[in-house]
């Protein structure tokens, strides 16, 4: 079944002219200037130098983080972030693991409570067939 619609959304409404009312009075908006004024272009070229001076600095510690990683000895001499950040995922993968693990040995001692439980009644009853 087809959902049903309004035949007029709220705020997609055309305005209503009510009598009475008087046009609105239009003034020209000032143009626009296209050119940008010494002060903005002064801006513009610091905030360029800005990125251009951290674009630099990203790709001079990645490269110093892939000479470490090539280099055997470099896990002896100090942690990368790379190592810091995927030793916060794995301390959060193994709190789901440990959790987990934690149910199936509830579940396992459980059972065997209940299987030494049926053993006891059984052998109390007199009823083993060994």
């Amino acid at each position: 079944m087809a959902k049903r619609q309004r035949a007029v959304r709220p705020g997609q409404r055309r305005p209503t002219t009510r009598p009475g009312s008087k046009p609105a009075a239009t003034t020209a908006a000032p143009a626009p200037a296209t050119g940008l004024t010494a002060a903005e272009e002064a801006r513009a070229a610091e905030i360029e130098a800005q990125i251009v001076a951290e674009d630099r600095a990203a790709a001079a510690s990645t490269d110093r983080s892939r000479s470490r990683r090539s280099d055997p000895d470099a896990g002896t001499r100090g942690r990368t972030k790379e190592s810091g950040l995927l030793a916060t995922r794995a301390t959060l993968e193994y709190a789901y693991v440990l959790a987990d693990l934690r149910r199936i040995a509830i579940v396992a001692g459980g059972l065997f409570v209940v299987m030494i439980a049926i053993w006891a009644v059984l052998s109390l009853t007199g009823n083993v067939p060994f």
